[in-house]
This record gives structure tokens, C-alpha cells and sequence, in this order.
């Protein structure tokens, strides 16, 4: 019996895979305009989700994003797409809580599917000290009205079957603190999704612009030099992620902050496995892990603890962090690592943000983001975008401004990065 289906050429396939009918940029390549109301130096997920809400909630009408390598291209696209609330410090839970609540809602927002999977982030403990720590984060957490379960060995492996107690283990796993609404969301989908509606808006989104300077008169900062020429600005956002030292020293600011490297690894797809997001701590060695969509596990560690730029992996903290993997899962010790990469993290003094003015009235920082850079990306977005429009910083951003550390007001929970904070 003859086939009914139509063929085509593999010639022709392509030819209308990539023809301009079948595939439409989410946004305009603009290019700069002599004058903005306000200029967004980083096309990543704050500074995306900084402009979209300037646009969206604040009138705005002349905003451009300048990049100066692709949209996307920095920290967003390098991270291990966790999100979470459940930090102990008030001025941390509080944000993140609200970052979390709008991630919930972020797909609807955008009309664009971020993918959000709230699989639940597991902190497991070794020992009943630990617990006790994990118990008073998770009670912090409640009186806050943030959801958190204290999950003894029973209910833990309910909840993560995969931590079979049978299995071989040097540290034997005696608990866990869950929040069932965390999870994992898509990190490129967060960037296309404020890139695509930021344009909606009339966002400029400039790209290969490398900023290099300030323009300044009579005091006032006029707008920004770039390598497409001066752009003038009535108010300016640095939003630049693991860059956030070197706009200090390019302004003449020192800054809190040294910029580290944090490794991350997917391993080969594998069935399903690892159902929520493990964090896992025993002695000095730490990992967390989660598994894609695609069926890779996903994982990370600690900072290299050497300040650079550079975003190239190292092997000896691979495997380190492959170690903690294989200690906490057994089970996955036979399986390949397929991709092996860095993102550079900005560390404050106090592992907490910088959301502030920065040596001008007119210029703002937002940066400083340390391990929470990828979940704060829609709180950081609203704040940021109220500071730049009305001068006052709300107060779910307060306790971040820079003159905390001269007065020592600091919020020093260490980034609560992918392990329990020891106190």
C-alpha cells in the first residue's frame, strides 16, 4: 500500500527550518539612540527584568538594555536554575519569598513558559546537631509564613526514595528540612521571556555594545561611553552579574565584592532518578543536585575560593564535587559527566546583595548576588525598577544598600549558598 505522507528533501526541511517564516526573534536588534530616559547595562536576568518593569510599571518609554556580548550570554545562561526561599536572615527570606511567588507566577506574567517545577529543595542533615540547625531555619521560615518541613529518616525517604538507607555511605543521612515550592525553573526561558516582553514594551535591546565610561557633567552623571559611541542617559542601572567589581573600579568606587568562580556539571541522561533538588553537606565537601527534563543530573558545589574571571572549569573541583555526588547517591557512581562549566559569582562581604545608588543620584547598582543571583532575578527586577523610578528604595530591599558595611548593619546568613548555614 502506497505511503499517503508527503516527502521532503532533507534540503527542503532545512530550508524551511530556518527560512524566516518558521522561525521569529522574540525581540528587535535595536540600535542606540542618541538619548534614553533610562540605560541598562547587562542584558542578563536582572538587568532584563529591571527594564521590563521600568516599562511596565513605571511608564517608561525610553529604556535601552546595552550588552556587550549576546542577550543571555553571562550568568543566566550559567547556573543550575534554582529557586528557593528558605534563607533564616528576615531580610533574605522575605526577598526570596517574594522572588519565589513571582517565579510561580513568572509564565503567566510573560505569557511565556519559564517552566516552572516545584519538585521541592531538600537541605539533608548527617546528625542531630544538624537537624537542630535545619529545625531553626525551618521555624524562622513558618513564622515568616514560608512553607518548611522538618523530615525525619521515615519521611524522608517518602519524600526521596533515591536516599535508600541500604546503600553504602560513610556519613549516614538522619533528616532533611523541605520546601515543597522550590524547585527548578528554565533559565534561558527566563531570559527570552523578559526579553521578549521588555521589547513588547518598547525596550531597546542593544547588543555587542561594550560600555567604557561614564559621561559626567557638572557633577551629574549624563549617560554611558560605549564602544557604539556616547549614549546619554537621565538615570543609569549597572546590572552586570560577575562584573559587578569592575564597574566599581571603572567608576572610581571601591566596592565590597570579589568576583569567584562556581563549577557546575551535567552528567549523562539517565531514567528517572533524583525527583526534587538534593543539597547535601558532610564534612568540607558539599554538592547539590537535580535532574533535568532531559534526564541529566544537574550539579554544583562550593566557590573555587580563588578570585577570577576567567569562567573556565578546573578539574580538581569537578572532582570534588563529583565525589560529594557519589556519596550521597551510591547508585550514580558508573555514570558520565557530558559538560563541565563556570560562572562567575559575585561575593559581598556578607554573601547578601547591592542594590543601591552608586556614586551618583542618577546611577544605580544592582549586583552582588553571590549564589542568588538566578532566584532573585523577578524580585530584583520589581525593586530595582522602583528605586530607579522613584528615588526610595521599598522595603524589601533596604537592609542591601552599600552603607551597611560602614555601619555594620550586615545581613550575614554567607550567601546560604547550596548548603546549611553552621551556627
Amino acid at each position: 500500500m502506497p505511503n499517503p505522507r508527503p516527502r521532503y528533501s532533507a534540503a527542503a526541511l532545512l530550508r524551511a527550518r530556518f527560512s524566516r517564516n518558521y522561525w521569529k526573534p522574540l525581540w528587535r536588534r535595536a540600535r542606540p539612540q542618541p538619548q534614553y530616559d533610562v540605560v541598562v547595562v547587562g542584558a542578563g536576568g536582572h538587568g532584563l527584568a529591571t527594564a521590563y518593569h521600568l516599562a511596565r510599571d513605571h511608564g517608561y518609554k525610553r529604556i535601552a538594555i546595552v550588552e556587550k556580548n549576546i542577550l543571555g550570554y553571562g550568568n543566566v545562561a550559567r547556573n543550575t536554575t534554582i529557586v528557593r526561599s528558605n534563607y533564616l536572615c528576615p531580610e533574605n527570606h522575605y526577598f526570596y519569598e517574594d522572588s519565589l511567588r513571582r517565579y510561580e507566577a513568572l509564565s503567566r506574567t510573560l505569557n511565556y513558559n519559564v517552566m516552572y517545577s516545584p519538585r521541592g529543595v531538600l537541605d539533608l542533615a548527617n546528625s542531630d546537631d544538624e537537624m537542630v540547625v535545619l529545625a531553626r531555619r525551618g521555624n524562622a521560615m513558618r513564622l515568616a509564613g514560608i512553607d518548611a518541613e522538618l523530615l525525619d529518616r521515615r519521611g524522608l525517604l517518602r519524600f526521596a526514595p533515591e536516599l535508600d538507607p541500604t546503600l553504602p555511605r560513610r556519613y549516614e543521612i538522619v533528616g532533611g528540612l523541605v520546601q515543597r515550592r522550590g524547585g527548578t525553573v528554565r533559565h534561558d526561558a527566563v531570559a527570552w521571556g523578559y526579553a521578549r516582553a521588555a521589547a513588547a514594551l518598547g525596550v531597546d535591546i542593544i547588543e555587542r555594545c561594550e560600555v567604557t565610561g561614564l559621561s559626567v557633567a557638572a557633577g551629574v552623571a549624563t549617560g554611558v561611553e560605549t564602544t557604539l559611541g556616547p549614549i546619554g542617559a537621565e538615570r543609569i542601572v549597572f546590572a552586570v552579574a560577575g562584573h559587578t567589581g569592575a564597574i566599581g573600579s571603572m567608576l572610581g568606587i571601591p566596592l565590597p565584592v570579589e568576583t569567584h568562580l562556581l563549577q557546575a556539571m551535567v552528567s549523562e541522561p539517565i531514567k528517572p532518578l533524583v525527583g526534587s533538588v538534593l543539597i547535601y553537606m558532610y564534612g568540607h565537601a558539599e554538592v547539590y543536585i537535580t535532574q533535568s527534563d532531559r534526564g541529566g543530573l544537574v550539579m554544583g558545589g562550593a566557590l573555587d575560593g580563588i578570585p577570577s574571571y576567567t569562567r573556565e572549569p578546573v578539574w580538581h573541583r569537578l572532582e570534588e564535587v563529583v565525589q560529594s555526588a557519589v556519596a550521597l547517591l551510591p547508585q550514580v557512581a558508573g555514570i558520565r559527566i557530558l559538560r563541565h562549566w563556570a560562572g562567575t559569582n559575585d561575593q559581598t562581604m556578607d554573601g547578601s546583595p547591592l542594590l543601591d545608588r552608586l556614586g551618583y543620584d542618577n546611577v544605580f547598582l544592582n549586583g552582588g548576588w553571590c549564589y542568588g543571583g538566578f532566584k532573585a532575578i523577578p524580585a530584583s527586577g520589581a525593586a530595582c525598577a522602583q528605586l530607579v523610578a522613584t528615588g526610595s528604595a521599598p522595603d524589601l530591599i533596604r537592609a542591601f544598600r552599600l552603607s551597611r558595611f560602614a555601619t555594620g548593619h550586615v545581613v550575614d546568613e554567607k550567601g546560604a549558598g547550596p548548603f546549611p548555614v553552621r551556627q
